[in-house]
């Protein structure tokens, strides 16, 4: 009688070889990715492609913020920021700017 064994033996097993830690790891964001946004001026409230943000992080919480320009009436759009909104934004794909202060 021929047994198969349920779990592959040991010596079966190939181990990949461990990654280098030398920097960030790029993660591949969908491009269907879309956060929504209301508009202070028209109050409109839309869906927006990541492309369509920015976010800007600085030393304190008045200098981090998130910005759009609204689709409905064209107005250039400037948010604050919080902890979560950055971890949102980033892992969606929006393109981020670090302002550095000088020294």
């Amino acid at each position: 009688m021929n047994r198969t064994p349920l779990f592959p033996s040991a010596a079966s097993v190939i181990r990949p070889a461990p990654l280098p830690c030398a920097g960030p790891v790029t993660v591949p964001v969908p491009a269907a990715v879309r956060f929504r946004a209301a508009c202070p001026d028209c109050r409109g409230r839309f869906e927006l492609a990541a492309a369509a943000l920015r976010l800007a992080i600085g030393a304190t919480s008045r200098t981090t913020f998130y910005t759009f320009t609204c689709p409905e009436c064209g107005a250039s759009v400037r948010k604050p920021a919080g902890e979560r909104i950055i971890e949102l934004l980033t892992g969606g794909g929006v393109r981020t700017l670090r302002l550095h202060t000088a020294l």
